[in-house]
């Protein structure tokens, strides 16, 4: 499956890094940037998050919320969370049904062996629920920027 821009954002209840139930719809009126990442505690998902986590204040101020996903469970991401001081939450996609929504569940390739796992993604999804951007095969450096610019622009939209 693949989601376009100006496609509805697939509603998803996922746990939090706190155990809580969080849910998209929950954010509707307001933007969110969801983003996919394969792994807490790796090299480039933890650049990930620390880009995020740095530009934070930027993204509130724009009005937005983001939010990371994986398939680590809420210990990991609790600890992922408390090691780099992140101030949004971690969801957990346990059985990826987020991920397969979302069309991110791909299959991959590391030293010759082949796996299913989170192709890095990110989605800007709008205050009326519908995707206003997204981001496939994420390269780390640059990328908060880049989308923190796209929300500015759809803020300038409205």
């Amino acid at each position: 499956m693949t989601i376009d821009i100006g496609d509805p954002a697939p509603d998803f209840t996922l746990p939090g890094d706190d155990g809580t139930a969080i849910s998209l719809s929950g954010f509707r009126g307001r933007p969110v940037v969801v983003y996919f990442y394969p792994k807490d505690n790796t090299a480039g998902c933890t650049r990930e998050a620390e880009a995020f986590r740095d530009a934070y204040a930027a993204f509130k101020a724009e009005g937005a919320e983001i939010i990371g996903i994986s398939r680590d469970g809420v210990r990991s991401h609790q600890r992922f969370r408390d090691k780099l001081g992140l101030p949004f939450p971690l969801l957990v996609d346990e059985d990826g049904a987020a991920a397969e929504a979302y069309g991110v569940w791909k299959q991959k390739s590391m030293y010759g062996r082949t796996y299913m796992g989170i192709e890095r993604s990110t989605f800007l999804v709008g205050p009326d629920g519908r995707i206003r951007g997204a981001w496939r095969k994420v390269k780390v450096p640059g990328h908060a920027d880049q989308v923190l610019k796209a929300l500015e622009a759809l803020n300038g939209e409205r």
